[in-house]
Parts: structure tokens; C-alpha cells; sequence
């Protein structure tokens, strides 16, 4: 029975296939410094499923083009090796063969479809938000990030830092090699809990912007007066750097993305702490704000209702 369940499978049995073919590669680049260079300039696997399944994905239509290559370059230079004029190779009378039309048509319908299914199904994936467990609205601007924890009162801008900032003055006479992680470096990172379901809402507020982090394999643009969203799920404790990429003016690489992934325990206490630092502003503000009133400066127990109330919000 042919159809696209047949292809379905065909496409799986090749996947598994080219995935152990990638396997071995990946055992030859470990013990071979000079491929382990080469293999820089790959897609990074990432740490998270959609990465892991962008890069399967990469692999698989990376060696299918390779088999592909190999045996039409085999067919062409075996024919003009062979069928060459010095030889004797006559040319043929006919001006078309319809047997040849047909197979050099149906065997690449094949192959797109069994490229499209898997891929197909990422796609789907890599737009289902359903089930997020943290949302951050992320709003870009020239030239830093501001983050705001949907529903868990923590918001912050992300700037670059500002060791990389002073390095990259004209004359700053700084070596930007002695500068860790040079322009890729912020005051304040994102900081996300490991193994969760993370959505995040992308805008900008005044040019585009594109949030790009790639070892969790998402890019999106940030747009002025539009919602983009994407999710991701880290699924290792670690620091991961990205940046904007889009051009969106004279300090665009001067806006780095960097997302801080920490253990669950972790991520509770740093919220905790940002949550308690936004109280007690809220509570010097309200302070500010009666000693400043009109006829309130000599008003101590209006100072004191005032900030009560403020610190129980």
C-alpha cells in the first residue's frame, strides 16, 4: 500500500540511518582536533528540544543533498568518461524519452515529501505555546531589552555591560581580549527556571529588533505595534548568549541577549529577592512622595500610614 504513511516511514528509517551516520562523524571529530574545528561550522545542537530537533532536522537534509550529489556527479562524470567522442560514443537519435521524464520526476516528488513530514511537524511544534508555565513580554529597544515577568511583578531592562561598554570607546585603550565575554556580557540577564516551559512575547518600541539566543534555536523579530511569540524549554543549567539580529541602527551590536537558566530552587529565590527589591521601591517612592506632599513634611504619622500602605500593596 503506497501513500503518505509509506513516505512517513521511509522518511523515519532514513532519519535513523543518516542520524547513526552522524553519530560516527561526530566520534571521528572527538578524536580528531583538525575535524573538531570543522565542526564549528555547524549548527550548534543546543539545549533545548526544538534546537536538538532543528539540528536533526539540518543533518538529515544535509546528507540526503550529499547522496543526492554523489550520485549524479557519479552518473555525469561515469558518462563523460565513458560515452566520450574518443571512444566512439555515437549520440543518440531521440529528442526526449518520456520513461526518463516520468522517473526524474515522481523520484524527487518522493524525496520533497519525505523532507516535508518531519520538518513539517517541527514547524508546527516549533509554533505550539500551549502549556507554557512562564511568560515574559520582552520589548526592544535602541539599544537594550526590557523583560517583564507576565503575572509575577518582576520587570528590568538588560543592557550591556559595562565593562564591554567602556572597551568599545573609541580610544579606550582597553584590550577587548582581557574583557570577559566581550559585547556579550548585560547588567541584568534573564533569568528562566531549568525544564520549564518558557513563552516569550516579543515587541519593540521604537525600530525592529530580533531577540536571538542560539542555543535554544529560536529567532524571532521584535516589532513596533506587533506580538511575536516563541517558546523554549532549557533543559541544562547554564549562561546562553545571543543578540539582537536585525540592524536596527548605529549601536546595533552593542545589544546583547544573554538568559541565565537556573535550578528551580534557584530561579524561586532570585524571584523572591527581585520581588522583595520591587516592594521596598515601591515603598521609598511612596516616602518620596508624602515628605514632598503639601503640608505633609512635619506629618510623621502620615509618612508612616503612607509607607504601611505601600509595603502592602
Amino acid at each position: 500500500m503506497g501513500g503518505p504513511l509509506d513516505t512517513m516511514g521511509v522518511a523515519l528509517i532514513m532519519n535513523k540511518t543518516l542520524g547513526s551516520l552522524a553519530a560516527g562523524l561526530a566520534l571521528a571529530t572527538a578524536a580528531n582536533p583538525a575535524l573538531a574545528a570543522w565542526s564549528d561550522l555547524n549548527l550548534r545542537q543546543g539545549v533545548t528540544e526544538l534546537s536538538r530537533e532543528i539540528y536533526d532536522l539540518h543533518m538529515l537534509i544535509l546528507w540526503i543533498c550529499v547522496v543526492i550529489a554523489v550520485g549524479v556527479f557519479s552518473v555525469m562524470i561515469y558518462s563523460i568518461v565513458v560515452f566520450r567522442k574518443s571512444k566512439g560514443a555515437v549520440p543518440a537519435k531521440f529528442d526526449h524519452s518520456t520513461t526518463a521524464e516520468i522517473v526524474w520526476t515522481v523520484i524527487p516528488a518522493f524525496i520533497l515529501v519525505a523532507m516535508a513530514i518531519p520538518a513539517a511537524n517541527t514547524l508546527v511544534k516549533i509554533d505550539d505555546t500551549r502549556g507554557s508555565e512562564l511568560t515574559v513580554k520582552v520589548t526592544g529597544y535602541q539599544w537594550k531589552w526590557h523583560y517583564e515577568y507576565v503575572d509575577q511583578d518582576v520587570a528590568f531592562f538588560s543592557t550591556l555591560a559595562r565593562a564591554s561598554d567602556e572597551a568599545r570607546q573609541l580610544d579606550s585603550g582597553v584590550d577587548v581580549n582581557t574583557v570577559p565575554n566581550y559585547l556579550l556580557e548585560v547588567d541584568n540577564p534573564l533569568v528562566v527556571p531549568v525544564g520549564t516551559k518558557v513563552r516569550v512575547l516579543l515587541t519593540a518600541a521604537d525600530v525592529i529588533h530580533a531577540w536571538w539566543v542560539p542555543d535554544f534555536g529560536m529567532k524571532r523579530d521584535a516589532i513596533p505595534g506587533f506580538i511575536n511569540q516563541l517558546w523554549f524549554r532549557a533543559d541544562e543549567v547554564g549562561t546562553y548568549r545571543g543578540q539582537c539580529a536585525e540592524l536596527c541602527g548605529r549601536d546595533h551590536g552593542f545589544m546583547p541577549v544573554v538568559v541565565e537558566v537556573r535550578s528551580k530552587a534557584d530561579y524561586e529565590t532570585w524571584l523572591a529577592a527581585q520581588q522583595a527589591a520591587r516592594q521596598a521601591k515601591r515603598g521609598n517612592g511612596a516616602v518620596v512622595a508624602a515628605i514632598a506632599a503639601p503640608g505633609n513634611t512635619d506629618d510623621v504619622d502620615s509618612i508612616a500610614a503612607a509607607v504601611l500602605a505601600a509595603r502592602t500593596e
